[in-house]
C-alpha cells in the first residue's frame, strides 16, 4: 500500500520548491535576521550555577548578534585555511557557542558535523579519520580527552578551538574560542568582500551538514544533507505543524540528532523563534516550568518519564472524591482528543464538558508541567507507546507523532492539527511519497532524501534504490486514509524457532507501563519462547521503595528485594494478558544496573542498542532459557 501523491500535495511540493529555488541556509538566515533583528534568538544557562538544582537566569544572543558572531567565526575559519566543502567537527552541549560554531561553518561554505558527546575515543578516531575535518571545536576537557587520540593521528586538522577546555602545551593548533573569534573579527574588517563571495558561492545542492549516525550496529555512517533538502523539510514540516504564534522552544537533545538539529537550529533560522538551550537533560523539567514553551519535542522516553512522574503524584491522592474528579477530568480530556482525530469533530456537549474541565483541573495540570502554552507537542525516534499518548490526551494534549530518519532530513510523515490519529505517525508530508514494500518495509521518496553516505557508495546503494526510494529498515502498516503505523525495525523483528514473527518493541512498551520499569529488552530470536531483561527506573523505583519501607537501598539492592520483584512480576503478568501466547514473556530477570548512553546500552537519544545488550547480558539470556 502507498500514499499516492495527490494533485494537491504535488501543487504544494511545486510551491515549496519555487519558494526555496536558489535559496541556501545562509540566505534564509539573513532574511530572518532582517525581520527579527534584536529579538532573542538563542539562550542558554552558561554561567548559572545549577549544581544544587535548576536555577533561573539566561544568557541570550539576539538574531543580529548571532549572525555577527557567526560571521566572525566564518572569517576565522577562512583565515585558518578552511576551503569550501571542508568539514568542521563540533563536540559540545546545547549552548550558544555550539550554534554559532555551526553557523560560522555554514557561512564559510564548510560542512558542519555535530558529533555525539558520548562517542568513545575509538569511535571519535573513526569519525575523524573518515571525515577528515579541517577544524574541530570542543567544549570541555572531557571532549578534548575523547578527541586526543584523533588529534594525535590526524593530518587534516589545522585548528582546534577550545570553548572551556584547557589547551595542552606544545601544539600550536589549539586556540581559545575568544581568541578564534577575535582573529576572525579582525580578518573580517579587511576581507568583508571575500567573506561575502564565499557565502554567495554556496549553491542549494551543496552539502550543508554530515551527521554520523550513533552506530547501533558497527561504525557510524556519515549522512550527507544538502541545503535544498533541509530547506524543503523545514518548509513542509511548518506547513503540517501550522504554528499559530511566535515559537518558544526548548532544545535539549544532542545537535548530532536530526530532529533536534531541524527543530532547534534549522527551522528557527527560516521561521524565527526563541530557542532555549539546555545542556543537561536532567534540567528539562525545570526549564519547562520557566520557559513554558509553545512547541515541545520529546523522544518517547521523555514522555514516558513525564507520565510516570504525573501518575505517581495522582496516585498519591488519598481523598476518594478528589481522585474521582481527576479520573473524570482525564476521561473527558481523552474523549475530546479522540473525537478530534482525522475525520471527527467533538459534539457540542463534549466540547462544553472539555472546556469546563480544561479551565479547571486539566489546565492546572498542564501548567504544573510547563506545557500550558504548548500548541504543538511531538514525538519521534521510536514508536510512541499508545498508552502514553492516551495519557497525555487525557490532559487535553495531542502529541503529534512523526516519522523519519536522518537519511530523509527528519520527518517524511507526521500528525498535525489537520491530520491526527492516535497510534500512528501520521500521513506523508506534502510532496513526499511513502509506501510499503512487499515485506512491509517502509519506503520513502521525495526532495528530502539524503545525497547518501559520505564516502560509502555501497552503503548508499543499499539505502537508496535505482528509483530513488529510501529503504528505511522499518516495518510498517498503513490504513485506508494513509496513516502510517511503525511496527518495529526490520532487523529487530524476532522470529522464534516455531516461525512466529514478533515485534519486540510492542512487548517492551507494555512492560514499561509499570512505573518501576525503566527499560526493557525482549529476546527470542530462533528460541522457543520470549524472555525479557528489565531495569528499574532510577528516579521512581527508590521512591516506591521508600513507600514500601525499604530505606536507603540502591538500585542493585532494590532489584533483589521481594516486594520490588513482585511488582516486576505484576508488570510481566499485565503485559502477557494483552499478548498472544507466542508473544508472552515466559521468563524474565530484573537487572541490578541502570542503562544509559554512557554505559552504552542506549543511544544518545535513549533508544536501545539491542546488540550491545545481547552481548553484555548474554549470560543472563542463556540462564533464562536454561531455566
Amino acid at each position: 500500500m502507498s500514499t499516492e501523491v495527490d494533485p494537491g500535495a504535488m501543487e504544494t511540493r511545486t510551491r515549496i520548491q519555487e519558494e526555496i529555488a536558489g535559496l541556501t541556509l545562509p540566505k534564509a538566515f539573513a532574511r530572518t535576521v532582517e525581520t527579527e533583528g534584536d529579538a532573542p534568538a538563542w539562550s542558554d544557562k552558561v554561567g548559572v550555577d545549577l549544581s544544587a538544582g535548576y536555577a533561573p537566569g539566561w544568557r541570550t544572543v539576539s538574531w543580529r548578534e548571532a549572525r555577527d558572531q557567526a560571521l566572525d567565526v566564518a572569517g576565522a575559519m577562512i583565515r585558518a585555511g578552511v576551503a569550501k566543502g571542508d568539514r568542521v567537527a563540533i563536540m559540545g552541549g546545547n549552548r550558544i557557542e555550539h550554534v554559532v560554531a555551526d553557523l560560522g561553518a555554514m557561512h564559510a561554505g564548510a560542512v558542519s558535523m555535530s558529533v555525539y558527546n558520548t562517542l568513545s575515543p575509538e569511535q571519535v578516531g573513526y569519525v575523524a579519520g573518515h571525515a577528515e575535518p579541517a577544524v574541530v571545536v570542543l567544549e570541555n576537557d572531557d571532549h578534548l580527552a575523547r578527541w586526543q587520540r584523533a588529534l594525535d593521528e590526524s593530518t587534516s586538522i589545522t585548528a582546534v578551538v577550545l570553548v572551556d577546555a584547557t589547551a595542552p602545551a606544545g601544539d600550536d593548533r589549539f586556540v581559545s574560542w575568544d581568541d578564534f573569534r577575535a582573529a576572525g573579527r579582525a580578518w573580517r574588517a579587511e576581507h568583508e568582500s571575500e567573506l561575502q563571495e564565499r557565502i554567495d558561492a554556496i549553491a542549494p545542492h551543496d552539502p550543508l551538514t554530515i551527521l554520523y549516525t550513533s552506530g547501533t550496529t558497527g561504525n557510524p555512517k556519515g549522512v550527507v544533507l544538502a541545503h535544498d533538502a533541509v530547506l524543503y523539510e523545514c518548509i513542509c514540516s511548518l506547513h503540517v505543524a501550522a504554528p499559530e504564534q511566535h515559537n518558544e522552544f526548548i532544545s535539549y537533545l544532542p545537535f548530532a540528532h536530526i530532529a533536534e538539529r531541524t527543530l532547534g537550529m534549522y527551522i528557527p533560522q527560516i521561521h524565527g523563534a526563541h530557542v532555549h538551550l539546555i545542556a543537561d537533560p536532567a534540567h528539562l523539567l525545570g526549564a519547562l516550568g520557566e520557559v513554558r514553551p509553545t512547541r515541545f519535542f520529546g523522544v518517547p522516553r521523555v514522555w514516558e518519564k513525564i507520565k510516570t512522574g504525573v501518575s505517581a503524584k495522582l496516585a498519591a491522592e488519598t481523598d476518594p472524591e478528589k481522585k474521582a474528579q481527576v479520573e473524570q477530568a482525564l476521561a473527558v480530556g481523552l474523549a475530546y482528543v479522540e473525537a478530534q482525530q482525522y475525520g471527527g469533530t467533538p459534539s457540542p456537549a463534549l466540547q462544553a464538558q472539555y472546556e469546563a474541565v480544561d479551565q479547571g483541573l486539566l489546565g492546572f495540570l498542564r501548567a504544573l508541567l510547563g506545557l500550558d502554552r504548548c500548541e504543538w507537542a511531538a514525538s519521534a525516534a521510536a514508536p510512541m507507546p499508545l498508552e502514553v499518548a492516551r495519557f497525555f490526551a487525557g490532559l487535553g494534549m495531542r502529541i503529534y507523532d512523526v516519522y523519519g530518519m536522518t537519511e530523509t532530513c527528519a520527518a517524511v510523515t507526521a500528525c498535525g492539527p489537520g491530520q491526527f490519529r492516535l497510534g500512528t505517525v501520521g500521513r506523508a508530508l506534502p510532496g513526499i511519497e511513502v509506501r510499503l514494500g512487499d515485506d512491509g518495509e517502509i519506503l520513502a521518496r521525495g526532495p528530502v532524501v539524503s545525497q547518501g553516505y559520505y564516502k560509502q557508495e555501497d552503503a548508499t546503494r543499499q539505502l537508496i534504490d535505482d528509483e530513488g526510494w529510501v529503504h528505511t529498515g522499518d516495518i510498517g502498516e498503513m490504513d485506508d486514509d494513509g496513516f502510517l503505523k511503525v511496527v518495529d525495525r526490520k532487523k529487530e523483528m524476532i522470529i522464534t524457532s516455531s516461525g512466529k514473527n514478533i515485534a519486540p518493541s510492542n512487548i517492551e512498551n507494555y512492560l514499561k507501563e509499570s512505573p518501576i520499569v525503566g527499560h526493557a529488552l525482549v529476546f527470542g530470536e530462533s528460541r522457543p519462547y520470549v524472555v525479557a531483561v528489565m531495569t528499574l527506573d532510577a528516579e521512581i523505583a527508590p521512591l516506591v521503595g521508600q513507600k514500601l519501607g525499604i530505606e536507603g537501598a540502591d538500585l542493585a539492592e532494590l532489584a533483589q528485594h521481594p516486594a520490588i520483584l513482585q511488582m516486576a512480576q505484576q508488570a510481566v503478568d499485565a503485559a502477557n494478558e494483552r499478548l498472544s501466547r507466542p508473544e508472552q514473556v515466559k521468563a524474565w530477570e530484573l537487572l541490578p544496573v541502570e542503562w544509559t548512553a554512557e554505559s552504552e546500552e542506549l543511544t544518545p537519544t535513549l533508544k536501545l542498542k539491542r546488540r550491545v545488550v545481547h552481548t553484555k547480558y548474554a549470560d543472563v539470556l542463556d540462564r533464562l532459557y536454561a531455566g
